[in-house]
């Protein structure tokens, strides 16, 4: 992996200056505190243990609990499972063998899973398809019900708490699905968990036998590593999947060793609070040039925005400068044909991460010559800009320049390099948290529509004679239900 930052509006005095902002705001202490397992999840009380995930012969505790054997425990059967499914040894209720994976779930047990199985399309085991549902918009889950055979079909229900109401919603319709085709009994054929909560798996009526459980240490958007990766592990084989958890474990070691000068978490991180704390850049765009790339802005905007996009310090005080930036991004060369136009002569500079794989996994002749050109021809252009002299005195083909990105550069795009990069971009959410003093860790921000969604469900069935407080929604569901009947 190389890491090019060169094309950022800094020189040395600023670098330096950065690296003592790390110190003084004592990141090393925070990384370190994250690795040990201590409670750094301040407001809900828990530790952030995702490294021990991928570090198959770590010793990791949290408290005086030791947690490495329960993970190993767990890949193992995750293992197991694979080498049935795979083998075909493992069959549906009507004696076929297994063909779709069907992963339910929504946020991390969504975009994580399905962004590392995108991105590693080229090492997809013959015969097997995994798809993904998240959206409680039926229209999700019946499109994908259109196009598989229930005999064939396997549901991993992604749940942390089993109570997620857009996963159990769906969920609740897929069993409904299969033993409408299949009968009751089918259901220990077809479904499996992965959750935190075996009670409620089981009262589901998931066979306790296929309950693949993660712990509250593992934080949602975290949780690619954990049983929620299984979908990954389905889609590309268990080996693929070790692969992928040991790129990963790389990066970690480089993140708790490297000096803070050489640490590109701590880097990334310290360029970023430079160009959101002291150039002002409220947005930032992550630009990889691979389409198997082409869902990791998603899974980042889920990373930074949900981690970040905090508003309280981690003592309860209001915040009085920036935080996350709005983070948004498509595969190159399309976003060229989209968005670039505002990135390059826009009135806001907006700081991009460009991602380029050397080695393609196609044999298309010119193609990977083409998008490496391009790719490196956008951040030249957001730097260089365009003189209104170069512009033959035209105003509207000027660009202004002096718009900062940086380069991450793959050999290829592989288990270990997918691991690598997304573990980066998790440390970099952890040392950006950390200079601004807040807890990455929690989502609270997600909780009141949840609430407000429970109550106006009962007015929209209408099973419930409540009102909505305020008149612009009692309006709006006023309207609705009229269309609706």
């Amino acid at each position: 992996m190389v890491f090019d930052f060169s094309k950022n509006r800094i020189d040395d005095g600023v670098l330096s200056s950065l690296l003592d902002l790390a110190r003084e705001r004592d990141i090393e202490r925070s990384r370190d505190r994250m690795f040990s397992g201590e409670a750094i999840n301040s407001t809900e009380g828990r530790a952030v243990l995702h490294v021990a995930l991928r570090d198959p012969s770590g010793a990791y505790k949290v408290g005086d609990e030791d947690v490495s054997a329960g993970i190993r425990s767990v890949n193992a059967r995750m293992a197991s499972f694979v080498d049935t499914i795979h083998s075909g040894a493992w069959t549906g209720a009507t004696g076929k063998r297994i063909r779709t994976i069907i992963n339910v779930g929504i946020g991390g047990s969504h975009l994580g899973p399905q962004a590392a199985a995108t991105a590693l399309a080229p090492y997809a085991k013959p015969g097997i398809d995994v798809r993904f549902v998240s959206n409680v918009d039926g229209h999700d889950l019946a499109g994908t019900l259109s196009a598989v055979n229930p005999e064939e079909t396997v549901f991993l229900i992604a749940s942390k708490s089993f109570t997620t109401q857009e996963t159990m919603t769906n969920a609740t319709s897929a069993r409904a699905w299969i033993t409408g085709k299949l009968g009751d009994d089918a259901v220990a054929r077809h479904f499996a968990a992965l959750s935190t909560n075996t009670d409620a798996v089981v009262s589901f009526g998931i066979d306790p036998d296929n309950i693949f459980e993660f712990w509250d240490w593992v934080g949602g958007r975290f949780s690619l590593w954990s049983a929620i990766g299984l979908s990954v592990a389905l889609a590309v084989g268990w080996d693929r999947f070790s692969e992928m958890l040991a790129g990963a474990q790389e990066l970690d070691q480089h993140f708790r060793r490297a000096p803070l000068e050489e640490n590109l978490p701590v880097l990334m991180a310290l360029l970023g609070i430079w160009n959101i704390n002291f150039l002002g850049s409220k947005t930032f765009a992550v630009l990889p040039y691979d389409q198997r790339l082409r869902l990791l802005p998603a899974m980042l905007q889920q990373l930074d925005m949900e981690s970040n996009g905090k508003r309280v310090r981690i003592d309860g005080e209001a915040v009085d400068y920036a935080t996350s930036p709005v983070v948004f991004g498509e595969a190159g060369t399309n976003g060229q044909h989209s968005f670039h136009q505002l990135v390059h002569q826009g009135t806001d500079v907006i700081p991009a991460d460009f991602i380029v794989v050397a080695e393609p996994a196609h044999g298309l002749e010119g193609h990977q010559d083409k998008l490496l050109s391009h790719a490196l021809a956008q951040s030249q252009a957001l730097m260089a800009g365009r003189t209104l002299e170069e512009a033959g005195g035209n105003p509207h083909r000027v660009f202004p320049g002096n718009r900062p990105s940086n380069t991450i550069i793959l050999k290829r795009l592989d288990p270990r390099s997918v691991g690598k990069l997304i573990a980066l971009y998790e440390h970099k959410t952890l040392v950006q948290g950390a200079i601004w003093g807040i807890n990455s860790f929690d989502q609270w921000g997600v909780e009141l529509g949840k609430e407000l969604a429970g109550h106006l469900l009962g007015e929209m069935t209408g099973e419930s004679g409540a009102k909505a407080k305020d008149s612009s929604t009692a309006g709006l569901m006023e309207t609705l239900r009229s269309w609706r009947s």
